[in-house]
């Protein structure tokens, strides 16, 4: 099975429909959400398989999509049920929100029956590039006219991207923002405070990028640490945010308890220099997820800062260790963070760039560089998923 998880709208449904084309054989479709479907599947795992042809010969296994499943309270045991029965004699893909993935994470019985795929926003190398990369970083290319600029301010979802019109992107992001913290919020999770989460949510958008301190967003909302953990926990769990760690290993005085949070929707962050940080950590998290799933090898998004307040937006990490770094600034007209060649020579990276939105593109492989330097983000992030 392969479990395709990922945030609102970001195309799971449309591209599990793609694979019809893509599979031969009998294809079938079924959407929790559409009560035929649902009654289809409540009639159990006899009376899915025998709709899907899999009690005739066939020369071809059926693909067999399972659409907010999670939505079905015993969706784990139905699966597993039609898994363990007719292993082998199915192509099986569930779709839904991050509900899949909070289960993946733990008291699984559905643990070796499946691979996950994370599915983000489009990025700025998908826009161009016409198959996915079989290597983890690839020839930098000259993007569209205009696609840089209309990512970094409509978003990589590809409703209001296709669109590029603000009007619709203001009422695409209240209504998003409406179904997240009023449906998802209040029928897939415990959380019972639903308008001090929303107070929660809007806070972050103005910290994006920042350290997470708790005990201030405590205060805020008149909550304990703890609660804010959880909920903070809550929102990453149906893609509003996502944390990322410090890294500190060989780092002296590092910083290791407080996490910076960034927002899956940039285009939710106002502030210039916050919405570029934003962008570019989006971009890597897409990265880091891709080549994991791939099973290129393990892979991780930090950040560095020590209590001198020296600090390195970026690290990526390859199976454990430190492999290329990145500082962003909105212009190119800013001196090299010194930093970058001071964490480089004690994480022992073997890149590190400071990545520039106001410059032109350059057609050259960034990582092909191995000390501190300057690049164009329209350069660099072409070269990653």
């Amino acid at each position: 099975m392969i479990f395709l998880v990922g945030p609102r709208q970001a195309g799971k449904t449309t591209l599990s429909l793609m694979m019809k084309k893509e599979f031969p054989g009998e294809f079938v479709y079924l959407n929790w959400d559409n009560l035929d479907h649902r009654k289809i599947i409540l009639g159990g795992v006899s009376n899915v398989a025998n709709m899907s042809g899999l009690d005739k010969l066939t020369s071809q296994p059926p693909t067999i999509v399972f659409d907010e499943i999670h939505k079905y309270g015993k969706w784990k045991t139905f699966l597993k049920g039609f898994f363990d029965t007719y292993k082998g004699k199915a192509r099986i893909i569930v779709t839904g929100s991050s509900r899949l993935d909070v289960y993946k994470k733990g008291g699984d019985s559905l643990m070796g029956r499946y691979f996950s795929c994370r599915l983000h926003q489009l990025s700025l190398a998908e826009l161009g590039r016409v198959e996915l990369s079989e290597k983890e970083i690839s020839e930098p290319f000259m993007s569209r006219p205009r696609d840089f600029d209309k990512l970094l301010a409509n978003g990589g979802f590809p409703e209001p991207f296709i669109k590029n019109d603000h009007r619709f992107l203001n009422k695409w992001r209240v209504l998003r923002q409406e179904q997240l913290i009023k449906e998802d919020l209040r029928d897939l999770s415990r959380v019972q405070e639903l308008g001090q989460i929303e107070l929660l949510a809007e806070i972050l958008k103005h910290q994006a990028g920042q350290l997470t301190n708790y005990s201030n967003l405590a205060g805020k909302i008149n909550v304990s640490s703890d609660t804010i953990r959880r909920w903070i926990k809550t929102l990453q769990s149906f893609f509003y945010c996502f944390t990322i760690q410090p890294w500190f290993n060989n780092i002296p005085r590092a910083l290791i308890k407080e996490p910076k949070t960034y927002l899956w929707d940039w285009n939710n962050v106002n502030e210039a220099g916050g919405r570029a940080e934003n962008f570019i950590a989006s971009h890597l998290l897409k990265a880091v997820h891709y080549w994991t799933d791939l099973g290129f090898g393990q892979y991780a998004l930090w950040f560095l800062r020590d209590k001198e307040k020296r600090e390195v937006d970026f690290l990526v990490s390859r199976d454990n260790r430190p492999w290329f770094l990145v500082e962003v600034k909105t212009s190119s007209k800013s001196e090299i963070n010194k930093n970058l060649a001071y964490f480089q020579e004690k994480t022992k990276a073997q890149h590190a760039f400071q990545v520039a939105f106001d410059m032109e593109y350059v057609p050259k492989d960034c990582f092909k560089q191995t000390k501190p330097i300057i690049v164009p983000a329209q350069t660099f992030l072409t070269q990653l998923l």
